[in-house]
């Protein structure tokens, strides 16, 4: 009778337990495509990959995003701190491009001042000029 209690014991179903473990330790990938199409033309693709496993399975397969990933690691606020200088340099060059594109177009515009007023001055000698070579009536 022992006998057949032990046979008992080893046939029984797997529970929720060994089910997990061996999932974690060998891993099990669900994937799928979704579309959705109107009058044969394509409007939506949903492309589904699920990974379920172990940490260690994972890295064992090439995939460790989360040592990288900046919102999980202690590095983050090094790359932040960088984000923020790397964005103030940006706005700094962004000013000087902007300080020279109008550069020019106010010497433009003081040169067009500058031949404006030549201009009127050499008309006013031309007509200086003018009135001296008349003869007297």
């Amino acid at each position: 009778m022992s006998s057949e209690r032990t046979s008992l014991i080893t046939a029984r179903p797997p529970g929720l337990v060994d089910v997990l473990d061996r999932i974690l330790d060998k891993g099990l990938v669900i994937a799928g495509d979704i579309k959705v199409s109107l009058a044969n033309v394509e409007l939506l693709t949903l492309q589904i990959r699920l990974l379920v496993c172990s940490i260690d399975k994972a890295e064992q397969i090439g995939l460790n995003w989360w040592r990288y990933d900046t919102n999980l690691t202690t590095r983050a606020a090094a790359a932040e701190a960088e984000n923020v200088e790397l964005r103030e340099r940006i706005a700094a060059l962004e000013r000087e491009i902007r300080e020279l594109a109008a550069a020019p177009s106010r010497i433009e515009a003081a040169g067009r001042g500058a031949r404006k007023d030549s201009k009127a001055r050499a008309a006013g000698k031309g007509a200086a000029r003018k009135s001296r070579k008349r003869p007297p009536p």
